[in-house]
């Protein structure tokens, strides 16, 4: 028994365990069944497993509500978009992880919503557009331009409208940000990126504290089919024990980085909102020097994910359908938990060598 609120980090290494009896494993074992027996939480594989159950806990305890895991990030959100009422209209960021985007603007292709792209930055134009709106979509910090919602205020004037909040917490995890607490009705989480935090492990996660909302959105996931896997719970689980260590040790990188960065004369624009392991800068040569930086790199891998122990780049206008706005030299980098002198001198090689 302990007498006082634990710190994320215990919760991380402690939540979601077995209880403790002789012989018991300390971790959830994975559970590879496809049926259970009556009687329990669930008797049918899509509907719940016991290995879902831990990262599901100690997820909840670090958000402060409900976590229900899904098969990835953007199965997630679809079960989330789906519980939008046919017209309705939905608030999202202008800069967004772009299959979050994809997803929304086929969506109003089709008729199914109004869609309405803000600065999430500027916060009165976010309230503005908000007003008879079903849903405001919030990323903190922004994929890939790093800009930054006033949550607490979105939530506020959203509230008094009855508007729902969702944000996607991937980027600051909740160590770094809980947004329940700020008045937000859903977090949602690509898991596959700090969560899980080693890139072998495809997740998602959506996390509400409200029973109601919980209910719909375990249904939807029922319906949908879009339930994870054993393992990838269970390593996404395991990732989590030691999540404050590896965002403390990339977060302190990425500080450091960042501030060199800034000073090159061959970057321009660096941006970092001050937590968290991804840096976005552009190069002041062009896209095509960006894009053979990235690929020539020793340390530094060139790949489109993020949020792994190794450090990870990118020139993000290399997809399509990244948002137009979105400058043709602006590399992503996530940033690792490697030295950062060994970092610094990948970046360096590579400025010095295209530059």
């Amino acid at each position: 028994m302990h007498g006082h609120d634990l710190s994320p980090s215990t919760i991380a290494v402690g939540a979601g365990r077995p209880d403790r009896v002789p012989g018991g494993p300390l971790n959830a074992p994975i559970t590879l069944a496809s049926a259970l027996v009556p009687g329990g939480a669930s008797e049918y594989g899509r509907q719940g497993n016991p290995t879902w159950d831990s990262f599901e806990t100690v997820l909840g305890a670090l958000e402060g509500g409900r976590a229900l895991a899904f098969a990835s990030g953007i199965a997630a959100t679809t079960a989330l978009f789906d519980l939008v009422p046919a017209k309705a209209a939905v608030v999202a960021p202008r800069h967004a992880y772009y299959g979050t985007i994809a997803q929304l603007q086929e969506r109003a292709r089709r008729g199914q919503i109004e869609l309405r792209l803000v600065d999430i930055d500027n916060t009165q134009q976010v309230i503005d557009a908000s007003e008879s709106a079903a849903l405001v979509w919030i990323e903190s910090p922004t994929n890939p331009s790093l800009e930054i919602a006033d949550i607490e205020a979105i939530t506020r004037a959203s509230a008094r409208s009855g508007t729902a909040v969702a944000v996607d917490n991937t980027f600051a995890t909740p160590l770094r940000q809980r947004p329940l607490d700020l008045g937000a009705d859903f977090v949602v989480h690509s898991a596959s990126k700090l969560l899980s935090g080693h890139s072998d492990v495809i997740l998602g996660a959506v996390v509400t504290n409200s029973d109601r909302a919980h209910d719909a959105i375990q249904k939807r996931r029922t319906m949908l089919g879009a339930i994870p896997g054993a393992m990838e719970t269970w390593l996404a689980a395991r990732g989590i024990r030691t999540l404050h260590v590896r965002l403390d040790r990339a977060e302190s990188n990425a500080r450091e980085l960042h501030k060199r960065l800034s000073a090159s004369r061959h970057i321009t624009r660096c941006r970092y909102p001050g937590f968290g392991t991804i840096i976005a800068f552009e190069v002041v040569a062009g896209a095509d020097v960006a894009q053979k930086m990235t690929e020539q790199s020793d340390i530094i891998t060139y790949a489109t994910s993020l949020g792994g122990v190794e450090s990870t780049w990118e020139r993000r206008r290399r997809h399509p359908g990244e948002p137009s706005s979105v400058p043709e030299s602006l590399i992503r980098l996530s940033v690792g938990i490697e030295d950062v002198e060994d970092l610094w001198i990948d970046i360096r090689n590579v400025l010095a060598t295209f530059n």
